[in-house]
């Protein structure tokens, strides 16, 4: 039984992975900057639950303090919250580049932080980073998204060498679209971005459950990289062997969208 917190769990692809955590026996502390959701979630799975928000330290400071005093430490941290944006890069202003950093990229690095050198006192630990398809292929029109998102990538590789002598282990996840909420939150100016992003997740045959089975069985596994999409596996593959066919499949899907959002707003 493994004590486990997750972030952005009130909801979506969070909720999923504090379900999937609990049926399979571990402690879950739910976790989300809506803490009224964060207990719904943990009250429906008979879990522990806390108001989070990743982008202030003194709420990751709380919630180690918490798992130190009530569970005597931590075994696995999810840092699943995260916010979407799109739009072409000149037209997404300073402030949603802001945003989107502070939450995607600093929260992830404040949970980090907080949860390693507990980690490095037990011996033993996970970090579980939930990044995107999207740190591996940036597609265009989602600037600061792919951005994010490789960081996002980035820092766990640094992190999968660097805490591996100490017994910690590290796993990125990279979905593609699936069936969630993420769109609630985004911002862009292109409102053609939105419509796109809304109809390839109601499209999408991968809910966040699926997602959640596969970063469980990751955690299992003790295994990096995770791609829950075989298009995802696909594109990546393509992308190192063929880039050259690569390149012209993503010319192919811009020139198809680019028209709507330049319709839209000129």
């Amino acid at each position: 039984m493994s004590r486990v917190l997750v972030t952005g769990a009130g909801s979506g692809l969070g909720a999923a992975l504090a379900r999937a955590f609990a049926r399979r026996g571990d402690r879950v502390l739910v976790t989300d900057v809506d803490g009224d959701a964060a207990e719904a979630v943990a009250a429906d799975i008979g879990a522990e639950h806390r108001a989070l928000d990743v982008t202030a330290a003194g709420d990751w400071t709380a919630a180690r303090a918490w798992c130190e005093e009530y569970w005597a430490g931590l075994d696995v941290l999810v840092n699943n919250a995260g916010v979407g944006s799109g739009g072409r890069f000149e037209r997404v202003p300073a402030e949603d580049w802001d945003w989107i950093w502070e939450i995607n990229v600093r929260g992830v690095v404040r949970g980090c932080a907080e949860f390693v050198p507990l980690f490095k006192a037990a011996g033993s630990g996970h970090l579980v980073n939930i990044a995107s398809l999207a740190a591996i292929m940036n597609l265009p029109g989602m600037a600061s998204y792919n951005v994010t998102k490789a960081g996002v990538l980035a820092l766990s590789e640094t992190l999968k060498h660097e805490l591996a002598p100490y017994g910690i282990s590290t796993s990125v996840v990279c979905p593609g679209f699936f069936q969630t909420n993420l769109n609630d939150r985004l911002r862009t100016p292109d409102p053609a971005a939105l419509k796109l992003s809304r109809k390839l997740m109601a499209s999408s045959p991968v809910t966040a459950d699926d997602v959640a089975a596969r970063v469980v069985a990751a955690v299992a596994e003790r295994r990096f990289l995770v791609h829950t999409h075989a298009v995802g596996r696909r594109s990546h593959l393509l992308k190192r062997l063929l880039p050259r066919l690569s390149d012209r499949q993503v010319a192919k899907y811009w020139a198809k969208i680019r028209p709507a959002m330049e319709k839209e707003s000129p």
